[in-house]
Protein backbone atom coordinates (compact mmCIF):
# COMPACT_ATOMS: atom_id res chain seq x y z
CA UNK A 1 0.00 0.00 0.00
CA UNK A 2 1.41 3.47 -0.82
CA UNK A 3 2.14 5.73 1.83
CA UNK A 4 1.79 8.59 -0.96
CA UNK A 5 -0.58 9.07 -4.14
CA UNK A 6 1.42 8.38 -7.19
CA UNK A 7 0.74 7.63 -10.75
CA UNK A 8 2.02 5.78 -13.18
CA UNK A 9 3.41 9.36 -14.20
CA UNK A 10 4.51 10.36 -10.67
CA UNK A 11 6.20 6.67 -10.45
CA UNK A 12 8.20 7.60 -13.95
CA UNK A 13 9.07 11.11 -12.75
CA UNK A 14 10.73 9.37 -9.05
CA UNK A 15 12.49 6.48 -10.90
CA UNK A 16 14.14 9.56 -13.20
CA UNK A 17 14.85 11.32 -9.96
CA UNK A 18 16.32 8.39 -8.58
CA UNK A 19 18.50 7.45 -11.40
CA UNK A 20 19.46 11.05 -12.15
CA UNK A 21 20.50 11.59 -8.36
CA UNK A 22 22.05 8.66 -7.66
CA UNK A 23 22.68 5.83 -9.62
CA UNK A 24 26.58 5.85 -9.12
CA UNK A 25 25.26 4.72 -4.96
CA UNK A 26 23.71 1.48 -6.82
CA UNK A 27 20.53 0.16 -6.13
CA UNK A 28 20.10 0.84 -2.22
CA UNK A 29 21.55 4.61 -3.05
CA UNK A 30 18.71 5.19 -5.25
CA UNK A 31 16.09 4.01 -2.95
CA UNK A 32 17.79 5.91 -0.06
CA UNK A 33 17.12 9.41 -2.76
CA UNK A 34 13.16 7.84 -2.79
CA UNK A 35 13.30 7.77 0.81
CA UNK A 36 14.24 11.49 1.47
CA UNK A 37 11.65 12.40 -1.13
CA UNK A 38 9.06 10.29 0.14
CA UNK A 39 9.81 11.46 3.75
CA UNK A 40 9.53 15.16 2.26
CA UNK A 41 6.06 14.60 1.43
CA UNK A 42 5.27 12.63 4.65
CA UNK A 43 6.80 14.74 7.04
CA UNK A 44 5.47 18.73 5.95
CA UNK A 45 7.78 20.01 7.66
CA UNK A 46 10.78 22.49 7.85
CA UNK A 47 11.26 23.51 4.14
CA UNK A 48 8.89 21.11 3.14
CA UNK A 49 5.93 22.43 4.46
CA UNK A 50 3.02 22.10 1.92
CA UNK A 51 5.09 19.50 -0.35
CA UNK A 52 1.87 17.20 -1.20
CA UNK A 53 2.93 15.44 -4.45
CA UNK A 54 5.56 13.66 -5.94
CA UNK A 55 6.16 16.48 -8.75
CA UNK A 56 5.72 19.20 -5.69
CA UNK A 57 8.11 17.26 -4.16
CA UNK A 58 11.09 17.69 -7.42
CA UNK A 59 10.47 20.06 -8.91
CA UNK A 60 10.48 22.50 -5.04
CA UNK A 61 12.78 25.10 -6.44
CA UNK A 62 16.74 24.39 -5.71
CA UNK A 63 15.50 20.57 -4.32
CA UNK A 64 17.29 18.50 -6.43
CA UNK A 65 19.98 19.51 -9.07
CA UNK A 66 19.44 16.87 -10.97
CA UNK A 67 16.58 18.19 -12.74
CA UNK A 68 18.48 20.73 -14.13
CA UNK A 69 20.49 18.16 -16.11
CA UNK A 70 19.57 16.40 -18.97
CA UNK A 71 20.34 13.03 -17.22
CA UNK A 72 16.99 13.64 -15.68
CA UNK A 73 15.01 13.73 -18.87
CA UNK A 74 15.84 10.36 -20.20
CA UNK A 75 13.01 7.87 -19.74
CA UNK A 76 12.46 5.93 -16.89
CA UNK A 77 13.69 2.31 -16.48
CA UNK A 78 12.08 -0.05 -15.12
CA UNK A 79 15.19 -1.20 -12.63
CA UNK A 80 14.62 2.77 -11.16
CA UNK A 81 10.46 2.02 -11.37
CA UNK A 82 10.84 -0.88 -9.15
CA UNK A 83 12.77 1.25 -6.64
CA UNK A 84 10.19 4.29 -6.67
CA UNK A 85 7.35 1.92 -6.18
CA UNK A 86 9.44 0.76 -3.02
CA UNK A 87 9.79 4.13 -1.86
CA UNK A 88 6.02 5.03 -2.49
CA UNK A 89 5.07 2.05 -0.50
CA UNK A 90 7.09 2.87 2.52
CA UNK A 91 10.30 0.92 2.57
CA UNK A 92 13.02 2.95 4.52
CA UNK A 93 16.50 2.55 5.02
CA UNK A 94 19.24 3.57 7.32
CA UNK A 95 20.63 6.24 7.07
CA UNK A 96 17.69 7.22 5.02
CA UNK A 97 14.84 6.03 7.02
CA UNK A 98 14.18 9.62 9.00
CA UNK A 99 16.72 11.73 6.74
CA UNK A 100 15.06 15.37 4.43
CA UNK A 101 18.11 16.19 3.27
CA UNK A 102 21.90 14.66 1.45
CA UNK A 103 24.35 15.73 -0.01
CA UNK A 104 28.10 14.60 -1.45
CA UNK A 105 30.79 16.22 0.11
CA UNK A 106 34.33 16.47 -1.13
CA UNK A 107 35.18 14.67 2.31
CA UNK A 108 33.99 13.33 5.14
CA UNK A 109 30.38 14.34 6.22
CA UNK A 110 29.99 17.19 8.75
CA UNK A 111 28.33 16.45 11.90
CA UNK A 112 25.50 18.83 11.01
CA UNK A 113 24.00 20.20 7.64
CA UNK A 114 22.27 23.67 7.88
CA UNK A 115 21.99 22.87 11.53
CA UNK A 116 20.45 19.35 10.83
CA UNK A 117 22.38 16.38 12.88
CA UNK A 118 24.35 13.69 10.69
CA UNK A 119 22.06 10.45 10.33
CA UNK A 120 25.05 8.65 8.37
CA UNK A 121 26.79 8.12 5.22
CA UNK A 122 26.29 5.62 2.62
CA UNK A 123 29.12 5.39 0.01
CA UNK A 124 29.61 9.05 -1.27
CA UNK A 125 26.30 10.41 0.57
CA UNK A 126 25.85 11.83 3.61
CA UNK A 127 22.41 11.69 5.05
CA UNK A 128 20.59 14.44 7.56
CA UNK A 129 17.72 13.89 9.32
CA UNK A 130 15.44 16.49 11.20
CA UNK A 131 15.20 16.16 14.97
CA UNK A 132 11.53 15.32 16.72
CA UNK A 133 10.64 18.17 17.86
CA UNK A 134 11.26 20.10 14.44
CA UNK A 135 9.53 17.67 12.75
CA UNK A 136 7.55 15.05 14.43
CA UNK A 137 6.11 14.12 11.99
CA UNK A 138 9.08 12.12 10.20
CA UNK A 139 8.98 10.21 13.25
CA UNK A 140 5.56 9.08 13.83
CA UNK A 141 3.89 8.79 9.38
CA UNK A 142 4.66 5.48 8.59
Amino acid sequence: MAVVKATNADIDLLARLLRAEAEGEGLDGMLMVGNVGINRIRGNCSDFEGIRTISEMIYQPHAFEATQKGYFYQPAREVERKLARRAIAGERVWPSKFSLWYFRPSGDCPPQWYNQPLAGRFKLHCFYEPTAEECENIYNTF
